[in-house]
């Protein structure tokens, strides 16, 4: 089972909320077919309210981003926000359903923005590295580590008025943080965690190379391992934070950061002109902390092409097909990669074949139809390289608990709150398949002309994608026996 973006935004009307349906329907699903692991796309929690009603209000409400940067982090807020950090996840984690999920779902999860504070990571390097973000970073990470992964959280985190805590790495504990305080001191972390070897993301980087050398050389051994026992590993899963074959939005970028938004951020500074528009951190364009978070911003172009082209390297050493999940977005989609139709790659043997599945969200609320249909409309067939296009697929073909469309030109993205289950059609044991291959009836589709517009099937597996798809009906989910995941 897969998730992400569990809470509401600031902002958000929580009054028009009418409860944890999607939770509940998870609980039914696993009540019935129990899931085996619970991944968690970022967005478990959001303590975005740490600014709002919180111990950072008064640090948010200073209007000179001068006077906001060099506010301290001293050990009196830092326990101000220790206690809002973790009094939120024990109301948010005690909160059913979910806390019932929590309790019977084994769980892995990585952590985004507001598991933080919203736009973590995406602000300028100048205000990153500001003593207060440096600060909340730290309680931050403490709670994401003992409520998420059940791991002995760091033994002091930093504040500005014990120097000892400053250094990059905050080797030396401060003493007042471990007054009436019991800590596990553990030398390493659990050996199946890979730890990057510099400090958090930047605007302009997601990861930074050595880290994604460290995870390559990883799953390389791991890999090549499997390879040469009775059992090799044939799929080969991997969650991202954010989106990575998504429509892009570049023009919408360079709108956001030209000189003509000049005069509307010195009329919002003054005035507060626009007020909505615009953060109450940095004074940027709140949305274009939203575009620098995603794969697909500009920003991170060459660092987006070097990562799917690491992992259409060991897609093709190792034999093993790839499919990637993310989530942030609070619309749901699926993009894929694959080789471009000239070079008449057979799909089975398409290294470069791998599916994006973006779900978002499970609580917060989706954007407006017109957003949602507007990137549909920006789907178009791009190039990652010579050798590879990617594209959104045509999926939708419904509305939840509705018999048509509302919109249908748009079957691209879905502005529903939603969950994806995924379930492995096991190899294992006798056929019971019937006539079913790769996820839908073998027949007429072996001989069906496939379309070439990227948007419609492009193997068998994809034929009927939507409603009608076997893999969306509860009797056969999960139930063929090629190895394929439904």
């Amino acid at each position: 089972m897969f998730h992400s973006c569990n809470g509401f935004s600031v902002g958000t009307d929580e009054e028009a909320y009418s409860g944890a349906c999607l939770w509940n329907d998870v609980g039914r699903v696993h009540a019935k077919t129990p899931f085996h692991v619970m991944l968690g796309g970022g967005d478990q929690i959001y303590n975005d309210g740490i600014r709002v009603n919180g111990p950072l209000r008064p640090w948010t409400d200073i209007s000179n981003p001068v006077k906001r940067r060099e506010y301290p982090f001293p050990e009196t807020l830092r326990k101000e926000c220790d206690e809002y950090y973790v009094n939120n996840y024990i109301r948010w984690y005690g909160t059913e359903p979910f806390a019932s999920v929590n309790g019977q779902i084994a769980q892995l999860n990585l952590w985004d923005d507001h598991d933080i504070i919203d736009g973590f990571g995406s602000y300028v390097d100048e205000f990153m590295r500001c003593p207060v973000f440096r600060g909340i970073g730290g309680v931050a990470n403490k709670y994401y580590l003992l409520f998420q992964h059940h791991l002995a959280p760091p033994v002091s985190t930093y504040t500005t008025d014990a120097p000892q805590t400053m250094s990059k790495s905050g080797a030396a504990p401060d003493p007042r943080q471990l007054e009436n305080t019991f800590v596990l001191n553990e030398e390493t972390i659990d050996s199946s965690y890979i730890m990057g070897k510099k400090p958090g993301r930047t605007r302009h980087q997601v990861n930074y190379p050595e880290t994604y050398e460290i995870i390559s050389d990883r799953l390389r051994r791991e890999l090549s391992a499997a390879k040469n026992s009775s059992s090799p590993i044939q799929h080969l899963v991997v969650l991202l934070g954010i989106p990575i074959a998504y429509p892009r939005l570049t023009w919408l970028e360079n709108i956001f950061s030209s000189p003509l938004i000049a005069p509307i951020k010195f009329l919002n500074k003054r005035f507060g002109f626009g007020g909505g528009f615009f953060n109450h951190f940095d004074g940027s364009i709140d949305l274009l902390d939203d575009l620098d978070d995603h794969y697909t911003a500009r920003t991170h172009k060459k660092e987006r092409q070097m990562l799917v082209h690491k992992l259409q390297e060991l897609a093709s050493e190792f034999s093993v097909r790839i499919s990637i999940l993310g989530g942030d977005v609070h619309l749901a989609a699926v993009g894929r990669f694959y080789s471009n139709p000239k070079l008449n790659v057979p799909m089975s043997k398409d290294h470069r074949y791998m599916v994006n599945i973006i779900s978002s969200a499970i609580v917060n609320k989706p954007p407006p139809a017109a957003v949602a249909n507007l990137l549909a409309r920006r789907n178009k067939i791009h190039h990652l390289d010579h050798d590879t296009d990617e594209t959104l697929m045509t999926f939708f073909d419904k509305d939840p608990g509705s018999a048509n469309k509302t919109n249908n030109s748009n079957q691209q993205t879905m502005p529903s709150r939603n969950w994806a289950m995924i379930t492995e059609n096991s190899a294992h044991g006798a056929s019971q398949s019937n006539g079913h291959t790769n996820g839908t009836a073998s027949g007429p589709y072996d001989i069906a002309e496939k379309v070439k517009d990227g948007h419609s099937w492009l193997h068998k597996g994809e034929v009927d994608a939507g409603t009608k798809h076997k893999a969306a009906a509860e009797a056969q989910h999960g139930k063929d026996h090629d190895g394929s995941l439904d």
